[in-house]
This record gives structure tokens, sequence and C-alpha cells, in this order.
């Protein structure tokens, strides 16, 4: 659901609230990325007062948000905190955004060596890029996920995601000798190219395909005149053994500057029922998942 605090009829702040369901019929509201507040601390405080209302009506037990706030700035400037503690964040706390607004030259130029060079020779092997579809990314996908041991979502999910957006999505496969060897799915929005998933072959990783559908990816947001490309989270720094340590490698060979956020917060609405969840939610994690 998305909600909106209006003054004087101008739009002053918002957020994709998801209802999450819980047993014994609770749920949990999380805000993926917002809310996006305003630079007027009462408003903020206005729409978390109604978000209060929302959670009685959902018997919500908490509500979680990650505000796309750089971390040098404290939410105290956006919203009181005397009611809120740090929680988990289900977003990257940090990533990397490339500036597209300069010419595909300078681009390439303050991209590391092996960037420029991985690009190129995918091009000279003649490694082909051009728009797919699900049936051709999703076993892809299930060979990534094997190979490097991460969790993807089912079929329909990226299908959704694909027919929702229109437009303004678009997923990329790579062809080498005849073959799909690599595919991503890309946003493009408000200015932003974003990269959301990827997922290469075992087969034929010597020719960089990778590379080359990033690249054209970065040349589709320019021609459709985003300002930034967002690669959608690194790993922390400072974090050993991070597990997106091997594709940060990657991404970071495309240049760019590194932007952390604030990372996420929790109220609580219902103290011994939000204590119930994150207990079973540690116990599950440790033992069974």
């Amino acid at each position: 659901m998305i909600f909106i605090g209006q003054e004087k009829g101008k739009i002053v702040n918002s957020a994709l609230v998801i209802i999450h369901p819980l047993p014994f019929y609770k749920t949990y509201l999380y805000a993926p990325r917002g809310p996006l507040f305003s630079d007027i601390k009462d408003h903020n405080e206005q729409f978390m007062e109604y978000m209060a209302t929302i959670a009685r009506q959902e018997r919500s037990i908490f509500f979680l948000f990650d505000p796309l706030i750089p971390s040098e700035i404290p939410l105290e400037q956006y919203l009181s905190t005397s009611n809120l503690k740090h929680a988990t964040s289900h977003q990257p706390k940090t990533t990397l955004l490339l500036d597209v607004t300069t010419s595909e030259e300078e681009i390439l130029a303050q991209m590391k060596e092996k960037g420029r060079y991985n690009i190129r020779l995918a091009e000279k092997k003649g490694v082909k890029v051009r728009e797919g579809n699900i049936a051709e990314f999703y076993p892809l996908l299930l060979e990534t996920s094997k190979r490097d041991g991460f969790h993807i979502h089912a079929k329909h999910v990226y299908e959704k995601m694909l027919s929702t957006l229109k437009d303004t999505a678009m997923l990329l496969v790579a062809e080498y000798e005849g073959k799909i060897i690599s595919g991503g799915i890309f946003t493009f929005y408000n200015k932003v190219g974003t990269y959301y998933y990827g997922a290469s072959s075992n087969e034929y990783r010597n020719v960089m395909a990778p590379y080359l559908i990033q690249w054209r990816a970065i040349q589709e947001a320019k021609k459709r005149e985003c300002t930034t490309y967002d690669f959608l989270g690194i790993a922390d720094e400072g974090v050993k053994n991070h597990p997106w340590a091997s594709v940060t490698e990657f991404k970071l060979k495309f240049g760019g500057k590194k932007e952390k956020y604030i990372g996420a917060f929790e109220i609580t609405y219902t103290s011994g029922w939000s204590w119930f969840y994150h207990w079973t939610k540690k116990i599950y994690q440790r033992y069974f998942a």
C-alpha cells in the first residue's frame, strides 16, 4: 500500500508500506527505502502518527523502515527518535552510485582498467546483448544460485516484477555461440537506473559477458536520460567474509562512488509480541536456516 502525507494539497511525504502477515492474526509493517520524509519535522511526526493508526487497524506489532538518508545525516533532522530502535535492514546499507551524466568515454575512463578491458574483451569475442525473457533468464539464475550459494525467488516473482513495471524495467541477456550465458534485470525510473538481479552460466566465463551486459544497461540509462546508475548494494567496508564480497569486487570495476545509508529503524507497538517475533526469528536462523 502507498501512503502519502499532504499539506494544502501538496504531497510532503510518502511511503510504500508492505503489510506482512504473522501467526495469531498479527502483522508487521515494512517501508522499504522509506518513508520519503519532508524537510519539516512536524509533517513527518504526523505521518508516523498516521502509521500508528494503520498499525492498530492491521494488528501490527511493529513498523520497520529504512529511509534513503545518507549515513552522515542524523535521523533526528527528520524525526524524533525517542521511541525508535535500530533494526536489521532488509536493504543494502552501502551501495555504489555511478554518475551517468557524463559522456560514455568519460564513464569508461573513470572505471578500473580491468573493467574497461573486460567490456572490450566481450565485444571482441563476439558476445551479443539483447532484450530477453524470463524463460531464458531463470535457468541462469538457478545455476548462479547453486554456484554462489544464495537464495532466489520463484519464477513468477520476476515475471510479476517485469509485467508490473512494464517499460520502466528491462531484462537483458548475453548470447555467445548461440547460447544464453548471462542476464540481468534493470529498472529505469525517476532519473535512476538500477541493477536488480544478475546471473551467469558456468560455461564461457572467460568471455566476460556480465561486464558487457552492465555496460549496455549503463548505456540504456544514459539513453533514458538518467543521472545515476545504482548497483544496488555492495559489501560494507571492514566486514570480513561478507557474502557479497565477490559481487562487490565485480561492481567496483565500474567505478562510481560509494554511498552509505543510515540503516533501519523499528517502532514497536506491542513489546511482548515484538520480542517473541525477534526471538523466534533468531532461533530459526541459528538452527534451521
